[in-house]
Formats: structure tokens, C-alpha cells, sequence
């Protein structure tokens, strides 16, 4: 998140700022891939799982030197703002692109479903299933194919 926040940064002309998230992104990246590394070597059930070495994951490391390197540039060169020694804080609730969801609400009641109506409903007093007993299929018979030759007088003339 610090890493996409860091190049929207960039894009609006704040590059100190920019900075800081991304160096906020490669400190959460280094603690992540250390993790990632620590679950791929241990032992048991799902160790076939190597977070470190999926796709999104290396791309992610590679985006964020890229994109640090760029800001670091551009700041020497352009901006020459002034890097904050606090991270910016990221925008958690996303305020574009998305529905709000409508909270659910169980419907009322019916008048029918009294207690007595409920507790009438005891499967212990179901009756036995006697029918579980599968029927025994049919056996198929083959059926003799005609043997079809083909033919040169079809009817069809090509022009």
C-alpha cells in the first residue's frame, strides 16, 4: 500500500512524501519477504507454499527499488523537497469505485413459527429410511453398428 501511495505521490508532485512512503514500503517488504522465507523452510503440511517466490511478490520488491531510485532522482533534480522523518498516512477507506453495502436486517417474523411450531420439528422422531438401498442397474447391450463405406455418387457437383 505504501508503495502505490508513494507513486501517487510522485504523480502529484509531492516527492519528499513520496519518499517516505517508499522507504515505509521497503521496511514492510524486508520484514514481509523474512517471513515469507521462514514459512517456506518449515516443516509439515503446506510446504510446497513459497510466498517469497511468487510472482506478485518479486515484482512487488523490483517496483518498489524502482520507484524509490526514481523519487530519489527526481528529488536531486526537480523537487528538492525535504523528506519527512514521518511516514504519510495512508487513506484507508477507499472514497471511489466502490458500492456502499446495505447493512442486512433479518425479515420479521412470521405469526406461524410459534415455539410449539419449532419444537415440533424434532428429527430424532423422523422415520428410518428403508429405500437407501440402491437399485441394481440394467445391463447395456452392444449395439451392432452398420459399416458405412463411403460413397462417390453423393449428389453433390462442385461448379
Amino acid at each position: 500500500a505504501y508503495c502505490y501511495h508513494g507513486q501517487t505521490l510522485l504523480a502529484s508532485d509531492k516527492c519528499g512524501e513520496a519518499i517516505r512512503s517508499l522507504q515505509e514500503s521497503e521496511k514492510f517488504f524486508a520484514k514481509a519477504e523474512a517471513l515469507c522465507k521462514e514459512y517456506g523452510e518449515t516443516k509439515g503440511p503446506g510446504t510446497t507454499a513459497k510466498p517469497s517466490g511468487h510472482l506478485f511478490f518479486r515484482k512487488l520488491g523490483s517496483l518498489i527499488k524502482n520507484t524509490l531510485e526514481k523519487c530519489q532522482r527526481e528529488n536531486g533534480f526537480i523537487y528538492f523537497q525535504k523528506v519527512p522523518a514521518e511516514a504519510p498516512q495512508l487513506e484507508l477507506k477507499a472514497n471511489y469505485g466502490l458500492v456502499e453495502p446495505v447493512p442486512f436486517e433479518f425479515p420479521a417474523l412470521n405469526t406461524h413459527w410459534t415455539p410449539e411450531t419449532v419444537a415440533a420439528f424434532d428429527l430424532t422422531k423422523r422415520p428410518k429410511d428403508d429405500t437407501a438401498k440402491p437399485k441394481p442397474d440394467e445391463e447395456v447391450k452392444p449395439l451392432k453398428e452398420p459399416d458405412i463405406k463411403p460413397q462417390k455418387d453423393s449428389g453433390c457437383q462442385i461448379s
